[in-house]
């Protein structure tokens, strides 16, 4: 089998993001011209990005290995988030509160953030290896555009009605509005950073000898 210099540096990449993406998203709202958003929107994007690359120069197989670690990277980080926050504080420290409050998500949150991802990526990565047999390889940008276009959308239509569907702070045209609005900026952050991907797929390609098309590949998420 052979080995690439860049493969396990992306993947650290792209789980690190993940991670901080989910980290910062519950700790502060921001808010920029006419939109509001949390603060994982800065991140979170380019963790689809990676996704891009990594399909786009190995191919699905690898990629979905990487998706893989990363999912298992949210579960762990969640249930050791979760201990930490159960451990009772010494009574000289007082802000168990902000604590909380930052690193804290209700259950329901937790589980639809995960299975977003989950669905959102695989999605976003069998949509580009398809899409880049269709091409025959030509039209970089037309397969991160349209693959983000697709697996956000996937990620949005699980994670938000999952999430706050219910909800007494959240009714239904406010999360409507949240999640186009989410979406929309998501995949805005994916056409201006077409550049960047050019100059990174390139890289790549060139310095692992690499140009992967998916023709015989196994798209099941669970194939080994």
């Amino acid at each position: 089998m052979k080995s690439y210099k860049y493969l396990d540096i992306a993947m650290v990449a792209f789980v690190v993001i993940l991670l901080l993406s989910n980290f910062v998203s519950n700790s502060k709202v921001i808010h920029f011209g006419i939109f509001t958003s949390t603060a994982g929107i800065i991140l979170f994007p380019a963790s689809y990005l990676l996704g891009d690359i990594l399909t786009e120069v190995y191919g699905y197989a690898k990629s979905r290995r990487v998706i893989w670690v990363g999912f298992g990277a949210l579960i762990i980080s969640s249930i050791l988030v979760q201990l930490m926050i159960w451990m009772p504080p010494s009574s000289e420290w007082h802000n168990q509160k902000a604590f909380e409050i930052i690193f804290g998500n209700a259950p329901r949150v937790v589980f639809a953030s995960m299975l977003a991802f989950w669905c959102g990526e695989f999605t976003n990565s069998f949509t580009l290896a398809k899409m880049k047999i269709l091409t025959k390889g030509k039209h970089l940008w037309s397969r991160t555009i349209g693959s983000t276009i697709i697996g956000e959308a996937v990620d949005s239509i699980v994670f938000y009605p999952i999430a706050f569907a219910g909800l007494a702070a959240f009714s239904w045209h406010l999360i409507f509005t949240i999640m186009a609005s989410n979406y929309f900026l998501k995949v805005m952050w994916e056409v201006l950073a077409t550049p960047f991907t050019y100059k990174i797929v390139a890289y790549l390609k060139k310095k692992e000898n690499v140009d992967y098309f998916d023709y015989e590949t196994d798209f099941n998420p669970f194939a080994k």
